[in-house]
């Protein structure tokens, strides 16, 4: 039988496609994801299934939309009950690592708005009957990412692995209020770490000035960039001694908001030289109209997960953090691929690329995600090098999907999937009519008066979003219209492109309609 391969899968978070190098952008520098595109392939075209942090993820390791696997949003943990593509990679025999975020559990701690609410004059259903699933993912098991109870390692609050990953350091949140397993660690470094952390502790810099943006007082040998390469590297070394096949997801929280690159990162980029989106301003959207006025009048704090809007100088200072933080993981992946060549793993090992979402990054005005899905917060990078079988800088233009990563992978080591995967494995089959993105709310924001729930479908030349409750939608011709300006959704000359494209959605929902579980009879 062939040699099963190694897999190294790096994901980043809330990452555009187009802020690398090798996805065409002149200013950050990112030679060693580059150089992973150069000699592999990288897909022009690849989208989320979700375009928030925890469903996509939850995509990712199950190949299934979020309507599947039930993680809705963010608050709702990955069930255990849902089979994950590591899980069969365990099962055949791969040693499995996850070195980073995680995030397929909630760790803020906080509760939830939208729980079940007793309606006056109704007898009220008992407690375990109150929901759908009687395993409604509330217990124990499900708070294990939940930072303010992370007291030691997760790995020592397990019993078996973890979703299929048999060894396990997370940092979860971000930037450098990046906790869990990481922040034991940094508190082992130094004592008085905590005294490091956060806006009230950064070091004085007046030249910058943004939301969410300080220069942090955490060195870079402490940053959670540098210890998520620590580990793998330890973790590498160790498994050159098996004989058995790996697969190690190095999973960065950055560049994900607050913006806190550190040491010589948060002033390599000068936000003098960086452009503006060329959508910035542009847009009518009753979001991005409230969300212009709030700002205007002061009355958005712009200090939380919501999104928000920003002056010119605001949206070319965060870009120049967030490539400094690009940067940084850049130099740490670089280390990482230079150890696999030390330690003779790297002929062996697919390295893969992606992050589990993007962000506006100054598209329409805009910072942050969710919402509206423009082609900054649904379009991510997806990179793939094999040297067995080298692209020599290939470039895929077919549509694909957060939910093929799973497949793909699987298909590569040889081990069939399991029933209900929906992904596809880009190698051996023809990319699909339309991809399909959902997102559901979980709170209201600026804008609504609602949570939103929102449908989107892509084709290789249009855009349409279609949303629960609201008398607007959105319809944009990615061909002349890149930047999404122009909405023809109530336009009449969009109408017979909106009533095709509607089509084009309801096959490809039908599709994507749950095939699990198996039958246990024929009738």
């Amino acid at each position: 039988m062939t040699k099963q391969p190694n897999f190294l899968f790096i994901i980043t978070d809330q990452h555009r496609a187009d802020h690398l190098g090798c996805y065409g952008n002149p200013v950050v520098k990112t030679p060693n994801i580059d150089g992973i595109a150069a000699k592999g392939r990288r897909w022009n075209r690849f989208y989320v299934a979700n375009p928030i942090c925890m469903p996509n993820r939850a995509s990712i390791m199950t190949g299934r939309m979020s309507s599947a696997h039930g993680a809705r949003h963010n608050g709702i943990p990955l069930s255990k009950d849902h089979t994950t593509f590591v899980e069969l990679l365990k099962d055949a025999g791969y040693r499995t690592g996850l070195i980073g975020k995680s995030h397929l559990q909630s760790f803020t701690g906080l509760p939830a708005s939208n729980t079940f609410k007793a309606e006056p004059g109704r007898t009220a259903p008992s407690a375990h009957l109150r929901d759908a699933f009687k395993n409604n993912r509330h217990s124990a098991d499900y708070d294990l990412e939940v930072t303010p109870k992370w007291d030691r390692p997760l790995a020592d609050r397990l019993e078996g692995d973890f979703y299929g990953f048999e060894h396990v350091k997370i940092a979860a949140d971000h930037a450098d209020q990046a906790n869990g397993d990481y922040l034991l660690w940094a508190r082992d470094q130094r004592s008085d770490y905590d005294t490091l952390v956060g806006p009230d502790n950064a070091i004085p810099d007046n030249r910058i000035s943004a939301p969410q943006a300080w220069r942090t007082a955490v060195p870079e040998e402490l940053y959670s960039t540098n210890w998520i390469a620590d580990q793998s590297e330890t973790w590498l070394q160790e498994r050159a001694a098996d004989n058995a096949p790996f697969f190690l997801q190095m999973s960065f929280p950055d560049p994900h908001h607050p913006f806190t690159p550190p040491g010589r990162y948060w002033d390599m980029y000068d936000p003098s030289d960086i452009a503006l989106p060329s959508s910035f301003g542009k847009g009518d959207l009753p979001p991005i109209r409230a969300m212009q006025e709030a700002l205007a009048t002061g009355s958005d704090p712009r200090d939380n997960q919501n999104p928000f809007a920003v002056t010119e100088d605001e949206a070319r200072a965060i870009i120049a953090l967030t490539y400094g933080m690009i940067t940084m993981i850049d130099d740490a992946i670089g280390r990482v691929l230079a150890r696999l060549e030390s330690l003779g793993l790297a002929d062996d090992t697919v390295v893969i690329f992606t992050s589990d979402h993007g962000d506006y990054m100054g598209d329409h005005g805009l910072m942050l995600k969710l919402l509206l899905h423009y082609q900054g917060t649904i379009r991510v990078p997806f990179i793939w090098h094999d040297p067995k079988n080298p692209g020599g800088s290939l470039l895929e233009n077919g549509l694909a999907s957060s939910i093929d990563i799973s497949a793909t992978i699987l298909a590569r080591a040889g081990i069939q999937a399991f029933n209900g995967l929906q992904g596809r494995d880009l190698f051996s089959t023809e990319p699909p009519e339309a991809i399909i993105v959902e997102e559901d709310s979980q709170r209201v924001m600026t804008g609504f008066d609602r949570p939103q729930r929102v449908r989107t479908v892509v084709t290789d030349q249009y855009r349409m979003s279609l949303r629960h409750g609201e008398t607007w939608g959105e319809l944009y011709d990615l061909g002349s219209d890149p930047d999404e300006i122009h909405n023809l959704f109530d336009d009449p000359s969009g109408a017979s492109i909106r009533h095709e494209l509607t089509d084009v959605m309801l096959r490809r929902m039908i599709d994507l309609q749950d095939r699990a579980p198996l039958p246990a009879y024929r009738a």
